[in-house]
């Protein structure tokens, strides 16, 4: 697919394809409050009026005041609750990551309406939506309480999708305390999956008390691969022990420390236990039943790879040993010319992946939005024409109209039309020629 050059040098697209620069860091939202800057993951849901609601991470610290929602020096502190916020600074630096929520018209392709939703927390990285229409947001860090900082962090916080304010920040204590990264809901199960950043991370599920009432609390437990002790799925130091297509059966063991003070000795502990590490494992999404992840640094050349879960019929159950998940590696070129650190992703409508660029080392010019098809083949479908910010939040509307990206600083969202159709036939073809 040939991208057209941007004569606004902003986003580079296919023919026929245009975007609308819908939200930028340090504009006034209707709560009076700027857009915060650093825009990371996001979701869509479906709005009243068939409009569509946009929640999207802010992955700030307490020394972004130039880009928070507060002002440059935190001068519009005193007008939001502070109740409401998860950790308040102890009044000297106050969390400024969370989420903003958007109103928006797809038929008119029009902001209507955008405000703070979710404060005090930190490094509010990805997160995932749910299917009873909430928006789970993710802190990638485990600080600790100190002389300014109030409580531990490293939490998941719950945002409803019809919120018209900001809510109270409340931490799902048992879906663990790690670096997290995203998380993505079987709706058939009601089960929640989780990737952790870290260079030797675990692959997490949640398994809810009660479906669809993450506050109500569960079980806690992170992936193995069946009669594998402590699978190594990096494939990295030249030794390739998984191939791309491969599936394997999985299990799950609980994780019964949530505290990670000793972060790397839990890690490695849970490896050394069995359990199999990924490399910097980030976006998640459900789609055609079974969980897309993105693992960034993974493969020989450790540009990125994609993986599927298949979940058991039985998952979550007591019978699901005689009908394991199943574990594939889907995607690993490495070439950085067709994937250079895959990082948020999500599924199109008619069955794609849509993938997020975050490269780390630049070797190929550009951070790209690409495509994957059902059957692997990645192709280009925009490109950051800006800078050499990554991509991050990608999305679609409700409505299969409107593609959602951000420009990760200085943050902007995008929301991108055209003739979807078309351009699925036209990959459809390559992607036959290339068979």
């Amino acid at each position: 697919m040939t991208l057209k050059p941007d004569p606004k040098k902003l986003f580079d697209l296919p023919e026929g394809f245009t975007y609308q620069a819908i939200s930028r860091q340090g504009e006034r939202m209707d709560d009076g409050l700027f857009v915060p800057g650093k825009h990371d993951g996001m979701a869509t849901f479906a709005g009243p009026d068939a409009k569509t609601i946009l929640v999207r991470n802010h992955e700030l610290e307490p020394g972004d005041k130039d880009v928070g929602p507060f002002g440059k020096k935190n001068e519009l502190l005193e007008y939001p609750d502070q109740h409401l916020f998860y950790d308040f600074g102890r009044g000297k630096k106050p969390m400024l990551g969370g989420t903003s929520t958007l109103l928006y018209n797809t038929k008119e392709q029009r902001l209507e309406r955008h405000f703070l939703s979710l404060a005090g927390t930190s490094r509010n990285c990805a997160g995932g939506a749910t299917p009873w229409g909430s928006w789970i947001s993710c802190e990638e860090t485990v600080d600790d309480p100190d002389d300014e900082l109030e409580k531990e962090h490293g939490f998941n916080f719950e945002v409803p999708a019809d919120a018209t304010e900001l809510v109270k920040a409340v931490p799902l204590i048992e879906m663990g305390r790690f670096r997290h990264e995203a998380i993505a809901v079987d709706p058939r199960s009601g089960v929640v999956y989780e990737t952790e950043d870290r260079p030797n991370g675990l692959l997490y599920r949640y398994l809810p008390h009660q479906k669809g009432r993450m506050i109500a609390g569960g079980r806690l437990q992170a992936l193995r691969i069946k009669g594998q002790k402590s699978t190594d799925t990096r494939n990295w130091y030249g030794t390739r022990r998984i191939e791309v297509g491969q599936t394997l059966d999985v299990e799950w063991v609980d994780v019964s420390d949530f505290d990670p003070a000793e972060d790397e000795l839990r890690v490695y502990g849970y490896f050394v236990h069995s359990c199999a590490r990924f490399a910097r494992a980030e976006g998640m999404w459900y789609g055609r039943e079974a969980i897309y992840f993105a693992c960034t640094t993974g493969g020989e050349a450790r540009k990125g790879q994609i993986w599927r879960y298949f979940p058991s019929r039985f998952e979550g159950t007591s019978e699901e040993n005689n009908a394991p998940g199943r574990l594939e590696l889907f995607v690993e070129p490495n070439d950085n010319s067709i994937v250079e650190n895959a990082d948020n992703l999500t599924v199109a409508p008619w069955g794609d992946l849509f993938v997020c660029e975050d490269q780390e080392g630049k070797t190929s010019p550009g951070q790209y939005l690409l495509g994957v098809t059902p059957s692997g083949h990645v192709y280009k479908f925009g490109k950051n024409a800006l800078n050499e910010a990554e991509l991050a939040g990608v999305c679609f509307s409700p409505d299969g109209s409107t593609l959602f990206v951000n420009i990760y600083t200085p943050g902007i969202t995008l929301a991108i039309t055209g003739p979807w159709e078309k351009a699925i036939k036209d990959v459809l073809r390559k992607s036959l020629e290339l068979a």
